[in-house]
């Protein structure tokens, strides 16, 4: 039988290891075992996560040097909350109540009124008992997710707690700003690795999921982004991509090695759009 000191000792080292600390529609944590072998097996300097979302992949490889980054500033905000103030950012979450009326009237919140600590833990209180974990807003930028039903959303348990502060400390020598995702090939230089994980492509008209931010991402951007790829590999950056298996992705992107994950989707406003489905991985090299 374990001692008790070897079971505390192994509890600290689980609480070393972090995770994503936000649901989010597309999150990697359930395909990093698919994704690990499609990485580059040569040595690269710098990472670069330029739709940060869940950091599903950055939290799994916590690179020396990283920069993250987002056009959605409370996703930001949360993330620089973390790594700068989490202690206060605990403290805050400890605050909130799951409560249908109290979640409603968090949600009226203006962020920008809020303090950084205070504005990380309404978007981390939503995010954990909003409906299904999705995060949609409207065409004015305001977060407009109904109330969940949870038997334990789990916002404030201790486990979540200490998850945040493991992912802190992963956070320590990150940068993360608020940047569009073209701007990577601002900084990139040969030798780093970007990883772009968009919103997808819809698999079919009545099941588009792109209001991540206000204004949505579309076809136009969804070229624009296989465009930057084309100047990065040209460059000599290593990009990694993750999308959605249809036959505009894959035409977008004939030119590079495509691979097949299949990943299972329970953050969706349909049931229909549930369930097992396919992805692509876009590389532009080798092994």
């Amino acid at each position: 039988m374990r001692c008790a000191v070897q079971r505390r000792s192994e509890a600290r080292a689980a609480t070393d290891d972090p995770r994503p600390f936000l649901k989010w529609a597309g999150g990697k944590g359930q395909l990093l075992d698919q994704l690990r072998p499609l990485l580059p097996r040569t040595p690269w300097r710098r990472y670069f996560e330029p739709f940060v979302g869940s950091a599903a992949l950055f939290f799994a490889l916590r690179p020396a040097e990283a920069t993250l980054s987002d056009v959605n500033r409370e996703l930001v905000d949360c993330y620089l909350a973390v790594q700068k103030h989490v202690e206060p950012l605990v403290r805050a979450l400890q605050e909130h109540e799951y409560d249908e009326e109290l979640y409603y009237q968090v949600r009226e919140q203006d962020p920008a009124g809020l303090e950084l600590p205070q504005r990380a833990a309404r978007t981390i209180y939503l995010n954990k008992t909003g409906y299904n974990g999705l995060y949609r807003v409207n065409k004015s930028g305001r977060f407009n997710v109904p109330f969940g039903r949870y038997t334990n959303p789990g916002f404030r348990s201790a486990d979540s707690l200490e998850n945040l502060r493991a992912c802190s400390r992963a956070l320590q020598s990150a940068k993360i700003a608020v940047r569009d995702f073209g701007q990577v090939v601002r900084h990139a230089r040969k030798g780093d690795f970007v990883y772009f994980d968009p919103p997808y492509v819809p698999l079919s008209d009545t099941a588009d999921f792109t209001s991540y931010a206000a204004g949505g991402f579309g076809p136009s951007e969804q070229q624009r982004l296989a465009e930057i790829v084309d100047e990065l590999s040209a460059a000599g950056v290593l990009v990694m991509l993750s999308n959605s298996d249809t036959p505009a992705v894959r035409a977008l992107y004939q030119r590079y090695r495509i691979d097949v994950v299949t990943a299972s989707r329970s953050i969706n406003s349909r049931a229909n759009g549930r369930g097992k489905v396919r992805e692509v991985v876009v590389r532009n090299y080798a092994g």
